[in-house]
C-alpha cells in the first residue's frame, strides 16, 4: 500500500490513463510496453485475474479442471487485500519491484509530474534503494491465523535474560536452562510432587502456547515476601491470554531446580 502511495503520487493522467479506475494497472500497462521485466508482470497479473475470476464462477468453490501438462498445480487463493494490491505485489513476490521502481525514476519524465516523489534526484533513488531487501526475500511461507504465538519464539526472548541461578550451570546457547526438580517417593511426597508439577507447568508457561503469550521477561528482580526477609532474585515475566494480563515471579532457585532446604 505504501508502495503504491509513492507510485500514484503526481502520476500524470495520460500514464495513468482517462477512463481507467485502476490507475496503478495502467501504470504497469504502459511501463511493460517498453520495459521486458514489467510486460512479464502484466502478464502474470493477467493470468492471476482470470484465475479469481474463474474461481468466482465455480459452483461452491470448487477447482476447476486442469489440463494436462499444466505447469499450476492448483489456482492460488487470493485475500482481498492482496487482489488490491495485487501489481505491486506480484512484482514483489517475482523479485523485480525494484528493477520496475528503478526503471520508472530513470523514465520519470514520461509519468510524473516535476514536483512527483519519484521524479526527485533523491527520493526515486533512495525508493527503489530501499525495495532491493524486500525483494530479495523468498515469499513461500506467509503469516497464519497462530502467527501471534509463533512469532517471535519465546525460547529466544528467555535465552535473552540468561536464566541462571547462582547455583547453575552455563548452558550452551542453543539449550534453555532445564528444571532439575527432584521428586520424593515417600509416602507423604503428594504436596511435593504437586508442588514440583506446580512449577514445571510454571516454567513451561514461559513458552509461548495457543493459550498465554510472553509479552515480557527480566532475571534477577528482587522481591522481599517478609519484612524481615532478605530480598530474593527470581525471575519476572508478563503474560497476555485472550481476557487479562498476568504477572509472574519465581525465585532463581526454583526456576533451576536447586531449591535445597529453602521454604
Amino acid at each position: 500500500g505504501v508502495v503504491e502511495a509513492c507510485l500514484l503520487h503526481m502520476l500524470k493522467r495520460r500514464a495513468a490513463g482517462f477512463l481507467r479506475t485502476d490507475k496503478v494497472a495502467a501504470l504497469f500497462t504502459k511501463v511493460g510496453k517498453t520495459c521486458a521485466i514489467a510486460g512479464d508482470v502484466c502478464k502474470k497479473v493477467q493470468e492471476l485475474q482470470q484465475q479469481v475470476e474463474s474461481r468466482k464462477n465455480q459452483p461452491n468453490g470448487q477447482e476447476p479442471l486442469k489440463r494436462q501438462g499444466s505447469t499450476t498445480s492448483k489456482t492460488p487463493v487470493l485475500t482481498p487485500q492482496a487482489i488490491k494490491h495485487i501489481w505491486v505485489r506480484t512484482a514483489l513476490i517475482e523479485k523485480v519491484l525494484d528493477k520496475i521502481v528503478q526503471y520508472i525514476v530513470d523514465n520519470c519524465s514520461k509519468y510524473y509530474e516535476k514536483e512527483a516523489l519519484l521524479a526527485d534526484p533523491v527520493c526515486g533513488p533512495i525508493l527503489a534503494s530501499l525495495l532491493v531487501g524486500p525483494c530479495a526475500l523468498e515469499y513461500t511461507k506467509l503469516k497464519t491465523a497462530d502467527h501471534y504465538w509463533t512469532d517471535p519464539s519465546a525460547d529466544e526472548l528467555v535465552q535473552r535474560h540468561r536464566i541462571h541461578g547462582t547455583h547453575g550451570r552455563q548452558d550452551s546457547p542453543s539449550k534453555r536452562p532445564a528444571l532439575g526438580i527432584r521428586k520424593r517417593h515417600s509416602s507423604g511426597s503428594t504436596s511435593e510432587d504437586r508442588f514440583a508439577a506446580s512449577a514445571r507447568e510454571y516454567v513451561e508457561s514461559l513458552h509461548q502456547n495457543s493459550r498465554t503469550h510472553l509479552l515480557y521477561g527480566k532475571n534477577n528482580v528482587l522481591v522481599q515476601p517478609k519484612d524481615d526477609l532478605e530480598a530474593i532474585p527470581g525471575y519476572l515475566s508478563l503474560h497476555q491470554s485472550s481476557d487479562s494480563l498476568t504477572l509472574k515471579w519465581t525465585p532463581n532457585q526454583l526456576m533451576n531446580g536447586t531449591l535445597g532446604d529453602s521454604e
